[in-house]
């Protein structure tokens, strides 16, 4: 759940704005959801969705995907209460997971939520950890140790538990996205946190306009744009390190932490931003081109040229450079 403060001055009021151009109205809401923002814009003749209906879909959802929530389907699941996962949005994170796991050499881990917990980054305190205190939580971490059998999750040991946060997001955009069309809206922009899905073009025949933030050393710092990407019909998600970190005895800890390792990374990648067919691919590479680092990324990427990446990092002199790949290239204006 990225950028958690990106809207916190505009969450406590729901803007419905609409204008009409050419029988098509703009409706636009604001709210709150997963510990962070939501913003939906979309064009239709009328107002076919309410807000209330998304934020039920959204609550409906936290019962089957949040850590969070102590009575959502993840939650009984970590705790051994049931093995029953026979719900179809948690089969597909689920499979989803498992695929980019796969994909990436176990650089996207849905068992790492412990450590990024030990590491003070989840819901539970901070530990002042030692390497053995590391190794015993890393024999219950990898993706490889768990599995969904006829709609039962299968576990190597059960104290391994299963964290959708990375994935859960973008996901939920999908949903929504999906509830749209179901509604004959085909023309929208859904954003959780940072998880993005777009749909067709405005009824000016412009594509959507999405700001890409420029890293700051400064968690606390102001938000500043380093790029602007006209988009259509594509998810794109944007996963950093340089917000959530701390400082302890001059080194800096990150967010992200290497399911390989089970220390944060390290290395001089900054953000990755991921375009791909739908949102929660988008969530599930960004999140492991940040473990991957930059040359493994950009390799990754020479090999799958169905995604599209923006990276911003810094060279050994401490400037601040990115990498594009040739399609998002064609779409992007850097500031």
């Amino acid at each position: 759940m990225k950028n958690i403060n990106l809207f916190t001055l505009i969450l406590l009021s729901v803007i419905i704005s609409c204008t009409s151009s050419h029988n098509n109205t703009k409706i636009k809401f604001i709210g709150e959801t997963q510990g962070t923002y939501y913003a939906i814009t979309y064009f239709a003749s009328d107002t076919l969705i309410a807000q209330v209906q998304v934020d039920s879909l959204l609550a409906d959802f936290d019962m089957i995907a949040s850590i969070w929530e102590p009575n959502s389907l993840v939650s009984k699941i970590n705790r051994n209460e049931t093995d029953e996962a026979n719900n179809l949005h948690f089969e597909e994170m689920f499979n989803i997971s498992q695929k980019i796991s796969a994909e990436t050499e176990g650089s996207f881990d849905i068992t790492v939520g412990p450590l990024v917990n030990a590491w003070g980054f989840g819901f539970k305190n901070k530990q002042d950890l030692t390497k053995e205190m590391v190794d015993s939580i890393m024999q219950f971490v990898g993706y490889r140790n768990v599995r969904l059998e006829n709609g039962k999750i299968i576990k190597d040991h059960p104290n391994i538990q299963i964290d959708l946060n990375a994935i859960a997001p973008g996901y939920a955009v999908d949903i929504l996205g999906k509830y749209f069309e179901s509604k004959g809206i085909k023309v929208y922009l859904i954003d959780i946190g940072g998880e993005i899905i777009t749909k067709g073009l405005k009824p000016n025949g412009e594509k959507w306009i999405v700001g890409i933030e420029k890293p700051s050393e400064e968690a606390t710092s102001g938000r500043i744009l380093k790029a602007k990407v006209k988009v259509a019909d594509i998810g794109l998600t944007t996963s950093g390190n340089y917000r959530k970190f701390y400082i302890k005895d001059g080194v800096k800890y990150s967010h992200t932490i290497n399911p390989h390792t089970g220390y944060p990374v390290t290395h001089c990648l900054l953000s990755a931003t991921v375009f791909a067919s739908n949102a929660a691919f988008a969530d599930g590479y960004a999140t492991a081109f940040m473990v991957m680092g930059l040359e493994k990324t950009k390799l990754f990427l020479e090999k799958n040229k169905n995604l599209g990446a923006y990276l911003i990092y810094t060279d050994e002199a401490g400037n601040l450079r990115t990498f594009t790949t040739p399609d998002v290239e064609k779409m992007l204006n850097e500031l």
